[in-house]
């Protein structure tokens, strides 16, 4: 129940609400099943809602688990007080009940525990409650040779220890210094010696201080990145300002004498109480800080960055597609030639060849030719390029053999194709392309992912995909989690044509598995399509729970039952009959037919098992039946003659693709081969905290060249039509924001070297150096 009672709190919703998603979840319910199947159980949470109450609820349940760990342990030494007990209960989160355990916890012998075995706590105790006694005539009385304990400073030195580990196991205190700690700590970084050269990429960084509150996700994971390849030091700062202040006393040190009310007013046992205080925090609570506080600055950079992903992900997969058309896929390549294969509207490869266009074979009108004839052979209609090396050179030989053959009538798209190689060599794709030379089984993908980028690009690795920051540096556990949930989503969002979806998009519909998916297409494959929802069930191993999550999400096009076409969940099925009883007309003219449904009052349908929300539901679904979520498909035109990064001059206006979006702005393709990047700042004229709020991936947008760095292929664009390049002095590289229309021109401001690329990406790496070179002009 106090579970259930936090989560409510913190969604702002019924704890009825979250007892019955509760419940649904351990029975087995998927978060896509319980959002649209089971409105009225859970009173209409939606899809985020759920998301975050399952991660809070694996979150709190752990945390309970560790509670009953940590009372069971500490009632066991027979030391757990009810105040105690009262202190572990009220504890609201995993570090505050590992503060309080931290005493109790079994470890190895320390040298306070060692001088507490030969006798020497009550010497602390007696000089830490009394401040009056004189340290070194007091601890003679301890010294003994028996017990190890040589002379007074012996005794002296392991009563230290005793109120040191005690101090430093003191939660509450803990928590006092943590406060001041996480408002005022810095994170400082220095290049390690004679790594100045090897090191360049963390330029940034060979200097740096900044506070470490503010620390952006890209910034931390960058200075952990170059700390894991010892190029850089890091180090937390708790004074700020007092680093070149030999002598002075650290703010915490303050804090621990205030807290055990020590005060330095000239009695003999003051300066040694000092002494204590001191080494407290140098020796004990400082490193335990450092690594505690870098370790949160890293678990939150990492789960913004796999936000992130997340985020970009989920925009990729619910791209528009372009629908079944019949395509040709084009891999692009200089030397070995470029890959083409054509699938049909279903996406089955009806064809391949490789041509050789380019250097050194230069077979261009015959590439041409060969073209023009698969296109008329098969009716092709769209042209999908991948955009990798030789890209825009194959666009152009497309763009001349369409203008020379307009009878075709088709159209050429260019596409992303981040991870069509990890595709071509993969098992699935073997098993999908048996027999199809791996070279080729690339055009394929690039092909397919026009028709339905959720379809083929489920079948790839997210982290492959390429939109990803600093995807390589995160917990890849929580990463891979994430990304699963999003396809999850996206895929049950859409719903899955079970006659021609792959084993791969099938395992993520709800209530599948990659066993039940490939047993679906096992059954398809032995026993033809699926006439209707009804044949699922003898699927091998398919039984009624995996029924009833993942039937309203599959689709059967041209079935016995129009309804399984449909995302109305067979369940539902009985709402529709008697909504066709009432309006007196057959399912099929009732499915599309606007003006009858809206004369329908849904709550004449209502009942014990359906209430208003799925009755409305399903009255939506009835008039446009199996709709899709995606957009419109729309393409971008690149700009003749600007095929390099050499082609682009400061002010021109191009179209472009946003290919991947960060905290600090988005990336846009406009065909160079190199993403620009748009920082947050010339997205728009008004403020924005989140790029997110005014474009996502796959958007086509219109760009304006600020700058243009062809050394180090940098790209500044700015999506502000009036914003006008600002003046670059010979020398300097390209930098600063862009300057408004009629506001006085600046130069440019040098920029340092940048953070590391992410693996595949090398354009992320450079967006964070100008991102963090943007931030330091403010």
């Amino acid at each position: 129940m106090m579970i259930t009672n936090t989560i409510a709190n913190e969604l702002a919703v019924n704890p009825k609400q979250v007892e019955a998603a509760v419940k649904l979840l351990d029975e087995g319910a998927t978060v896509p099943f319980i959002a649209r199947y089971r409105k009225e159980v859970t009173q209409g949470l939606d899809d985020t809602q759920l998301r975050t109450l399952e991660q809070r609820l694996t979150y709190l349940r752990d945390l309970e688990d560790r509670r009953q760990v940590i009372i069971k342990s500490i009632s066991e030494q027979g030391k757990l007080t009810d105040e105690l007990a009262a202190q572990i209960q009220q504890a609201d989160n995993k570090t505050t009940l590992e503060d309080l355990y931290l005493p109790y916890k079994p470890r190895r012998r320390t040298k306070g525990q060692i001088a507490i075995e030969a006798g020497l706590e009550p010497l602390a105790d007696a000089l830490f409650n009394d401040p009056t006694l004189n340290p070194e005539s007091t601890a003679e009385t301890y010294v003994t040779a028996d017990n190890g304990v040589a002379d007074t400073k012996a005794a002296l030195e392991g009563a230290r220890y005793i109120l040191m580990e005690r101090f430093a196991e003191d939660a509450a205190l803990l928590a006092k210094i943590r406060r001041y700690l996480n408002d005022n700590a810095h994170i400082r970084s220095r290049v390690v010696e004679g790594q100045e050269t090897a090191a360049v990429k963390y330029s940034d960084y060979f200097d740096h201080s900044e506070k470490l509150a503010n620390v952006p996700s890209h910034r931390a994971l960058a200075m952990f990145r170059g700390r894991n390849e010892s190029m850089l030091h890091i180090q937390l700062v708790a004074d700020p300002g007092q680093e070149e202040a030999p002598g002075q006393t650290s703010h915490c040190e303050h804090l621990i004498a205030e807290h055990y009310n020590i005060r330095n007013q000239g009695r003999p046992a003051d300066s040694w109480l000092a002494q204590v205080v001191q080494w407290t925090w140098k020796i004990k609570i400082a490193l335990h800080m450092e690594t505690e506080l870098f370790g949160q600055l890293r678990e939150k950079a990492e789960e913004e960055a796999i936000n992130v992903f997340a985020k970009n992900l989920n925009d990729l997969l619910m791209a528009a597609p372009a629908g079944a058309k019949v395509t040709m896929g084009l891999d692009p390549g200089l030397r070995t030639g470029v890959k083409v294969a054509i699938v049909d509207a279903t996406g089955k490869v009806v064809g391949t060849t490789t041509i050789f266009p380019h250097a050194p074979q230069n077979q261009w009108d015959k590439s041409q030719r060969t073209l023009a004839n698969l296109c008329r052979q098969h009716k092709v209609e769209l042209i999908s390029i991948g955009n990798g090396t030789g890209s825009r050179e194959t666009d152009k030989l497309v763009a001349e053999m369409l203008k020379a053959n307009p009878e075709l009538g088709a159209q050429k798209i260019m596409v992303s194709e981040a991870g069509a190689s990890v595709y071509s060599a993969s098992e699935l794709a073997s098993k999908e392309l048996p027999g199809l030379d791996v070279s080729l089984r690339g055009a394929v993908s690039i092909a397919r992912r026009l028709q339905d980028p959720l379809a083929e690009l489920v079948k790839i690795e997210p982290k492959a995909i390429g939109v990803g920051q600093y995807q390589h540096d995160v917990s890849q556990s929580m990463l891979g989690k994430s990304l699963d949930q999003v396809i999850e989503d996206c895929v049950n969002a859409v719903g899955v044509d079970v006659n021609t979806a792959s084993p791969a998009l099938l395992s993520y519909v709800s209530g599948l598995n990659k066993t039940l998916a490939q047993n679906i297409v096992n059954f398809r494959d032995a026993n033809g399509a699926f006439a209707s929802r009804k044949d699922l069930k003898s699927v091998e191993r398919l039984g009624p729970k995996a029924f009833e999550q993942a039937a309203g999400f599959l689709r059967i096009v041209n079935g016995t039952n129009p309804l399984d076409a449909s995302a109305v969940h067979p369940e539902a099925y009985p709402v529709v009959d008697a909504i066709v009883n009432t309006a007196a007309v057959a399912v099929n003219d009732l499915i599309g037919n606007t003006d009858l449904l809206r004369k329908l009052n849904p709550e004449e349908f209502v009942s014990d098992a359906f209430g208003v929300p799925t009755v409305k539901d399903i009255f939506k679904e009835l008039d446009k039946p199996g709709r899709d979520p995606r957009p419109e498909f729309k393409t971008a035109a690149f700009k003749e003659g600007v095929e390099t990064i050499a082609d682009l001059k400061p002010g021109m206006i191009l179209e472009g693709v946003v290919s991947n979006v960060a905290n600090f702005g988005a990336f846009v393709d406009v065909g160079v081969h190199q993403d620009g990047l748009v920082h947050i700042s010339a997205l728009t004229n008004k403020f924005i905290s989140d790029p997110r709020e005014v474009v996502k991936a796959g958007d086509i947008v219109k760009v304006k060249v600020l700058e243009v760095d062809t050394q180090r292929k940098r790209i500044s664009f700015t999506m502000r039509m009036d914003d006008t390049p600002a003046p670059q002095a010979k020398g300097n590289k390209p930098g600063g924001k862009p300057a408004k229309s009629g506001a006085k021109p600046r130069a440019s401001n040098n920029r340092g070297q940048g953070k590391p690329s992410s693996q595949g990406n090398s354009a992320m790496g450079n967006a964070f150096a100008d991102a963090f070179a943007k931030a330091k002009q403010k």
